[in-house]
């Protein structure tokens, strides 16, 4: 911890990656990666504060008028602001529009704060992020663009194979399992500086594939829980974070771990 940054505060920005589905407690809150690195970073510094103000299912120009300028007026050593996805993920997306929504956000957060984070998000191997490669690349290389100009560090988990392994995500196939928010948080305290605590990007132990009745099971129940309710929300305009205020809106004391 020598060399590593002394950071007295840190406020998450973002979707439902940031606020911490599928990484379900036994409540019925998510915890999720930026709680896990909130709850560490507390251990190594009394007085540390924490705030998070993401909210599932926004856009980002959500992020950009909703979240951007809270998160610049707490002054909080450490900002990460992950957002775009939601975007990217449906049939009809404006990138230069999504782009331009993220430069003017860290272009307000990199002289509001002493140190910004943004992330090559994780994906899911298989069809989808096949359909939708392209945007996800033009969308990344933006933000390298962006950290490079702004002074901002990325963390790049795009790139790691395990965390495309389909056994680190939930059911709904669109969030990360509590392994793989662990290995998400690990990632961005070694990228900071900290000591290792385990190898983030080991491969998952090889086990046999599930047979043909279990895959067509999965995909059934996941129409039915999951996507058909997606669908209906794109349908009639609606969102799963309409009318759900921030995971936590003030810089305050992390609460105490499970």
């Amino acid at each position: 911890m020598d060399s590593a940054p002394d950071f007295r505060s840190f406020v998450a920005l973002g979707d439902s990656f940031t606020e911490g589905m599928s990484d379900l407690m036994p409540d019925g809150t998510y915890r999720g990666w930026a709680d896990l690195l909130a709850h560490r970073f507390a251990r190594h510094r009394a007085g540390f504060m924490y705030a998070n103000l993401a909210v599932r299912g926004k856009l980002m120009h959500q992020i950009a008028e909703e979240q951007v300028p809270a998160a610049a007026a707490m002054g909080a050593d450490l900002v990460t602001l992950v957002g775009g996805l939601n975007d990217v993920l449906r049939p009809r997306c404006d990138m230069d529009r999504v782009c331009g929504l993220l430069e003017r956000s860290v272009a307000t957060l990199a002289p509001a704060c002493k140190h910004l984070v943004l992330m090559r998000s994780p994906a899911r191997r298989g069809p989808v992020l096949e359909r939708y490669r392209g945007r996800l690349d033009q969308l990344f290389a933006f933000i390298d663009d962006l950290a490079a100009r702004h002074g901002a560090t990325v963390v790049d988990l795009y790139a790691s194979v395990p965390l495309g392994d389909p056994r680190l995500w939930a059911d709904d196939r669109l969030h990360l399992t509590a392994e793989g928010h662990r290995r998400v948080a690990e990632a961005v305290w070694q990228r900071l500086g900290y000591e290792v605590g385990f190898a983030w990007d080991e491969a998952l132990p090889v086990t046999a594939p599930p047979g043909w009745y279990a895959r067509r099971g999965a995909d059934v129940r996941f129409a039915r829980q999951h996507l058909l309710p997606w669908i209906g929300r794109r349908l009639t305009g609606r969102s799963s974070g309409d009318g759900r205020p921030p995971k936590r809106p003030d810089l305050a004391p992390p609460v105490a771990e499970e």
